[in-house]
């Protein structure tokens, strides 16, 4: 698997289906970044108002960002599928620096989440990045075919895309399961 555009989130992140934020990769090239996207749903905005929380959105960053993307690296790193990786590791959040709240979400609103990986080592990653609302009716597949990651480092979208928060060193680490029973 050259890049993780067309697999299917279910098939890469453990997180069971309800704490999944996650609904399609667009672009992804390893080692400098990822676009993916989510719709929140009614559950994810029950009992608040109908929006999608700020911690949710942070979440679902993680997801699309340095979950997603060191699994895909240890994966081809160990040369296995990413359910051999379950038995193993535990994805657990290290820290995160800054993150800027511009707009909101709500419930069936997609969003994307653009995420630049700044440091990758010894299953522990790195990433900045930003959350657009996506214009309604947008076919996101077809609008970042042809992304790179020059586009990506200068968050090149149209006008159109509403930036809805801005996110700084999100530390995410696959941690070792033996750990946890010591």
């Amino acid at each position: 698997m050259e890049n993780l555009v067309g697999t299917a989130p279910e098939s890469l992140l453990l997180h069971g289906p309800s704490k999944r934020l996650l609904n399609r990769y667009h672009w992804h090239q390893p080692k400098v970044g990822i676009v993916a996207s989510y719709t929140p749903k009614a559950q994810d905005v029950k009992d608040h108002f109908g929006l999608f929380r700020g911690v949710d959105q942070i979440e679902a960053f993680a997801q699309a960002t340095i979950v997603s993307c060191a699994t895909f690296l240890e994966c081809q790193k160990q040369n296995c599928a990413p359910i051999d990786l379950k038995d193993k590791f535990v994805p657990a959040f290290i820290s995160i620096g800054n993150v800027y709240f511009h707009n909101y979400l709500e419930e069936g609103e997609t969003f994307v989440s653009l995420g630049k990986i700044t440091f990758y080592k010894f299953r522990q990653m790195v990433a900045d990045g930003r959350i657009y609302k996506a214009p309604k009716d947008l076919n996101l597949d077809d609008y970042f075919k042809d992304f790179d990651a020059q586009k990506l480092e200068n968050y090149q979208l149209s006008p159109e895309f509403t930036l809805v928060a801005e996110l700084f060193d999100v530390t995410g680490r696959a941690l070792k399961k033996d750990i946890f029973s010591k």
